[in-house]
């Protein structure tokens, strides 16, 4: 078997395993999801979030896009060095 044939393969099995592995998260989804989200977006802590995407953009004359983003990493961070603590 030669190299492009490997590497076919290799590519091939990498894609059966990523579907393999969204169909497993698909399978523990919650289907009352769309009811959660929806409340969500209607909470207190959205409108909250929205006041602060506003803020942000006007004060760093950004997009509204990019203080979205920037709100989302900085708690994804935040997330990341708690876990990283916690495993301490």
């Amino acid at each position: 078997m030669g190299n492009v044939e490997m590497a076919f393969e290799n590519r091939e099995s990498v894609q059966l395993l990523n579907t393999a592995i969204i169909k497993c998260k698909e399978k523990k989804l919650d289907p009352s999801f769309e009811d959660r989200l929806a409340k969500i977006c209607k909470s207190p802590a959205i409108q909250a979030v929205e006041v602060a995407i506003a803020h942000l953009s006007e004060t760093q004359r950004i997009s509204r896009d990019q203080a979205a983003l920037q709100i989302v990493e900085t708690f994804k961070d935040l997330e990341s060095i708690w876990n990283d603590y916690g495993l301490m």
